[in-house]
């Protein structure tokens, strides 16, 4: 099948930003609609998706993309069907005083911006598509999107049940390779979220300014854990580990690096150790371990312990039952802690985006501080830690996009907080409330009265009466 060329999506916004003219205002009984055809597809083919995911990486732990890719994109869009009535409230204002005293009134009122176009990634295929989407609906907007092509299958199926549900006027989706991604960030879209990685972001925000697109930038970076003093070393190591090794840390707010006081870390390795253990005895056919996406990612991945233990790193595989992994068919790599990295390590400059974890140590907390601050500002941080002085200390000198204290990544999941980044960590913010009035256009709306207007009146030219 020929992939689509500008011509035809340009054609296909067309018909979207006309069918929404048309529509004229967006009800909430349209709205709700919409996000119970999306609702829909996610039940009746969760299942599909699992097996479309599984197929794409090699191996994916159908378990796990039910809970994250399925599930994990229900809950958003229940929870803005339920909220969407209020969201949609007029939001009253005050006006200068003493206009209000006069009969002046000030009001904002959110309208749908139009159309929204979504690039979505390969590692979370399903949950960055229809996450999004929540707040899209929900502000009264149709949708194009832009599926990755590193999972081709997941990609051809979305489009396929997307066309039970949805006339293309309200969703459109155009599956293919960088050419299409490219062409479909050029498209003048009345706003584009992107989810990815930073350097193709800044592609993206440049075709998106040729038309003074605003953008939504979900992307990534390194995301610190500091482990104070005053740790549950155990619990720390054990909730690392848990939130590395999901989707064998295919994630965009996966922990990247560990910073913990120098005495701690052969503790922390061998609560690691045990954490691996329990949770995948085995790992190179382990069903619920999930492999690396494909070969060029897998291989790099390979490069990053190359490099490091070319450059004196102590490697520590944590292979519970000692396979081999040298011949194997999926593409799995054990989770290994990377113990004492230097700065001029690759894994130490790019971020990692697999189970490969850095264990950095420090004997004052300070020392954290300035190296998380010597770098791009990332998408999450975390600490560990009972000392409330030093957790105030890390979250008021430190700036990320979110935080979570005592877990990993466990923020993206509360729908009552924004998610997004800052500076190369990305730029905007969705999830509940915060992800309809970003794909809402915030109207601000002043209605003066008479005795205003008379008032007014004093005030115009002729400023000097006639001698």
């Amino acid at each position: 099948m020929a992939e689509p060329i500008y011509e035809d999506m340009q054609a296909a916004l067309d018909r979207q930003r006309k069918a929404l003219l048309t529509e004229g205002v967006v009800s909430a009984e349209t709205r709700i609609d919409r996000i119970d055809r999306a609702i829909n597809i996610l039940k009746k083919h969760g299942p599909r998706f699992g097996d479309a995911m599984a197929a794409d990486f090699g191996h994916r732990s159908r378990e796990l993309s039910k809970q994250t890719d399925i599930d994990g994109s229900i809950e958003p869009l229940k929870y803005a069907r339920k909220h969407l009535k209020n969201w949609m409230k007029p939001e009253k204002r005050k006006v200068m005083f003493p206009l209000g005293l006069l009969g002046a009134r000030a009001r904002l009122e959110f309208q749908p911006v139009g159309v929204v176009g979504c690039i979505s990634p390969w590692n979370f295929p399903v949950q960055l598509t229809f996450g999004p989407l929540a707040g899209v609906f929900a502000a009264g907007n149709r949708a194009m999107i832009k599926p990755s092509e590193f999972t081709v299958e997941t990609s051809e199926l979305m489009k396929r049940v997307f066309a039970e549900e949805f006339d293309e006027e309200e969703v459109a989706i155009f599956t293919g390779g960088p050419e299409v991604g490219s062409a479909f960030s050029r498209l003048p879209f009345d706003h584009l979220i992107f989810t990815g990685a930073t350097s193709v972001a800044r592609h993206v925000m440049r075709a998106a300014a040729e038309n003074l697109v605003p953008v939504t930038l979900e992307l990534g970076g390194k995301s610190p854990v500091i482990i104070g003093r005053s740790a549950d070393l155990k619990l720390a190591a054990t909730n690392i580990i848990a939130g590395k090794t999901m989707n064998a840390g295919q994630i965009c707010l996966a922990p990247d690096y560990v910073y913990l006081p120098e005495e701690c870390r052969d503790e922390f390795v061998e609560h690691a150790r045990a954490c691996v253990a329990r949770m995948f005895p085995t790992i190179k056919d382990n069903p619920d371990y999930t492999s690396i996406v494909n070969e060029r990612h897998f291989q790099r991945l390979q490069g990053y312990l190359d490099d490091a233990k070319a450059k004196g790193a102590n490697l520590a595989e944590l292979n519970p039952a000692k396979e081999d992994f040298s011949q194997q068919e999926h593409r799995r790599i054990p989770p290994t802690l990377v113990l004492d990295p230097s700065e001029d390590m690759q894994i130490m400059q790019d971020e990692i985006f697999g189970p490969l974890l850095p264990v950095k140590r420090y004997q004052d907390v300070s020392e954290a501080l300035d190296y998380v601050n010597s770098k791009d500002r990332p998408l999450g941080l975390y600490y560990f830690g009972e000392d409330k002085a030093e957790e105030t200390r890390v979250l008021t000198r430190t700036t990320s996009g979110g935080v979570t204290v005592n877990d990993v990544i466990m923020h993206v999941g509360q729908e009552d907080l924004p998610f997004g980044g800052v500076g190369p960590s990305g730029m905007g913010s969705y999830h509940g409330y915060d992800g309809f009035k970003n794909f809402s256009h915030s109207k601000s709306i002043f209605t003066t009265s008479k005795v205003v207007s008379k008032i007014a009146a004093t005030m115009r030219p002729p400023y000097k009466k006639a001698s």
